[in-house]
């Protein structure tokens, strides 16, 4: 089954129909999620605007680099390590 990718808006108006009493399950239906993504999205974004939530997947993406860039770093430094003890 192929993902689909949610945009911030379509996500919080999902989550502010089930807060006017929607069903999960009636949702679920509606937008093709499951109901266990519903309740994902439910604790991650729950009383978000969308300007929050687009500001938490931006610092996300922005941690993401960062710790891609460390790794980099990290492997570039065991590997300088690596070499000098086998010249030493």
């Amino acid at each position: 089954m192929k993902r689909k990718r949610f945009t911030e808006e379509q996500t919080i108006a999902v989550l502010r129909e089930h807060e006017a009493g929607a069903k999960a399950g009636d949702l679920s239906l509606k937008h093709g999620i499951s109901e266990a993504t519903l309740y994902n999205w439910k604790a991650k974004f729950g009383g978000m605007d969308v300007s929050d939530a687009k500001r938490l997947r931006s610092l996300e993406d922005e941690n993401g680099k960062l710790k891609r860039l460390l790794a980099d770093a990290m492997l570039d430094n065991a590997a300088l390590k690596d070499l000098r003890s086998k010249n030493v």
